[in-house]
């Protein structure tokens, strides 16, 4: 298997991934434009921070990736200024209380990126998302395209990083606690918290 650092060219395969994977590992269903979710997931990450960035390619190519950001209060600033206004028109915040209520999710999210790292994990400021098509899962790649990520992280001087999941996608959860992560405490609604220490 290969574990390789991200290239401009794998751009469109990780956001193909994210798309597909959006779900608990399934596509996201019901959505006006499936490709918000790549927008929200994928594509600020491997445009502001590509080296923090790892896929997994096989004979079929990239098959999973793994992309995070270095200091989660920095990166959603700078999304918020760079990568929001892209999507005003096509994609522009939620205004109508009637719209699909993922849709809508997705929209703010867009337009308002924010997460609890800064005031419920101030020990672990970084956060990544990882994803693999069902063809890369089960074989240790996502164990790989960690150890990569954590790599670049302790190199960048990152004391821990942490990521949220939905309390329902038990696969995700059993796996994050098996290499070694930690569960953390968070007030946000349906996700679940894991941390792990770089330091």
């Amino acid at each position: 298997m290969t574990v390789r650092p991200y290239r401009p060219s794998d751009f469109d395969a990780v956001h193909l991934i994210c798309k597909a994977t959006a779900d608990a590992g399934a596509p996201m269903i019901g959505l006006p434009d499936p490709d918000i979710v790549g927008h929200c997931f994928a594509g600020p990450y491997v445009t502001f921070e590509p080296e923090l960035a790892s896929v997994h390619e096989d004979e079929q190519g990239v098959a999973g990736y793994v992309i995070g950001a270095l200091d989660s209060a920095a990166f959603e600033a700078r999304w918020r200024a760079e990568w929001s206004p892209k999507f005003i028109e096509s994609h522009p915040p939620p205004s109508i209380s009637a719209e699909p209520e993922a849709d809508a999710w997705l929209r703010e999210l867009l337009h308002n990126p924010s997460s609890p790292a800064a005031v419920e994990f101030p020990d672990h400021p970084s956060h990544l998302h990882i994803d693999l098509l069902a063809r890369a899962r089960g074989a240790g790649v996502g164990r790989l395209l960690l150890e990569a990520l954590f790599d670049s992280l302790r190199a960048k001087g990152s004391p821990g990083v942490h990521l949220l999941v939905g309390q329902t996608n038990t696969a995700a959860i059993a796996f994050y606690r098996a290499v070694g992560f930690t569960e953390l405490t968070t007030s946000v609604p349906g996700l679940a918290a894991f941390g792990m220490r770089l330091d």
